[in-house]
């Protein structure tokens, strides 16, 4: 009997199948070493796989297509109600062949080698921010048992870890100022691993057009961009900028019951590191406003006038999200709204 819809559960080294016909009976169900996969599918005719969205399932749905097979990847989160009872491995593959059959199901578009890659790059220096940040949080908590204290921000830390390697800290035990030499070294060496991504990743963001074209929004550095041009593959995929939006969490949470609509927060779904990214580029576009208020885009500070700070920098935030919608879709670039006065005329 020939097999039209495959529900694949991924694993490191056990992979369930769950096979059905065009009229819904069980074709097979069975599980594969991770050697099996690549020669069971191969003997298959062409058919729907569906797969959940998680780690290697890039991978495989680029080596299924290259199969000729119909790939099809949804959030875990979407597959959960198929579930009927108990978390097994057949009952996960029965309900990811289940949803892939929906019509109202969502998917997620499959990512290149080229675009993980790159994800490689920002996945690698966020940890080794984070890394740093604890080296330098340790630093100036055995400091500060001996009353130095270090001023605030990064680059005043690392001036100070500098001075400690080169031995010009003084007022320090030496058996303490062993420790803080170790860590010390451990934090720079840390920065220049930072450092050299970043050179990458400048380097991914020149090769790229998209991510060129992303970066002339105002608060969109080298980090969104490149990260925003590497996670999106189709932005086709979402109607409206709203709707991108809302795929970041930017959007507030509709709680409507009655016949009553609330907004509440932001929904905070989606993926949280590109959300990060852009909150933040924003908030370093109004720090910019208030260090050059001869350069301040009045909209900005009008907003501020009207909402809290945080407020301010997530609606901003949603504002860019959907300038970066218009500028994948349609192909163009950044082009600033015509100032009040002028749209007025």
């Amino acid at each position: 009997m020939e097999i039209t819809t495959l529900g694949l559960d991924l694993a490191k080294n056990v992979f369930q199948v769950h096979a059905i016909s065009s009229t819904g009976e069980v074709v097979v169900r069975r599980a594969l070493r991770r050697a099996q996969v690549v020669p069971f599918f191969s003997k298959l005719a062409p058919c729907l796989v569906g797969l959940e969205a998680c780690g290697t399932s890039h991978y495989w749905a680029r080596e299924l297509t290259g199969l000729g097979h119909e790939v099809r990847m949804m959030p875990p989160a979407y597959v959960k109600p198929y579930v009927k009872r108990g978390k097994t491995d057949a009952g996960d593959a029965e309900a990811i062949c289940e949803a892939v059959r929906r019509p109202t199901m969502r998917f997620v578009p499959i990512k290149s080698v080229d675009q993980q890659a790159a994800l490689a790059l920002h996945r690698s220096r966020d940890l080794l921010v984070r890394q740093r940040t604890q080296l330098v949080n340790m630093i100036r908590g055995v400091l500060a048992e001996f009353g130095i204290e270090i001023p605030k921000g990064i680059t005043y830390a690392l001036v100070f870890i500098r001075r400690v390697v080169a031995g010009e800290a003084q007022d320090i035990p030496q058996l303490a100022a062993k420790v803080i030499g170790a860590l010390a070294e451990h934090a720079l060496e840390g920065q220049a691993r930072i450092r050299q991504l970043e050179r990458e990743l400048l380097a991914w963001h020149r090769s790229s057009e998209l991510s060129q074209r992303i970066a002339t929004v105002p608060g969109v550095g080298l980090l969104g961009a490149t990260a925003l041009a590497a996670t999106v593959t189709d932005p086709a995929q979402f109607r409206s900028g709203r709707q991108f939006a809302a795929w970041l969490g930017l959007t507030p949470r509709q709680n409507c019951s009655g016949g009553k609509e609330r907004l509440g927060r932001i929904s905070k779904m989606g993926d949280q590191y590109l959300r990060r990214l852009l909150v933040n580029g924003m908030t370093s576009l109004v720090a910019r406003n208030v260090r050059r208020p001869d350069m301040a885009d009045p909209r900005v500070a009008a907003l501020l006038a009207r909402k809290p700070l945080r407020v301010a920098t997530v609606a901003m935030a949603n504002h860019a999200a959907r300038a970066i919608w218009a500028i994948m879709a349609r192909g163009e670039t950044y082009r600033a709204p015509r100032p009040f006065e002028a749209a007025a005329a």
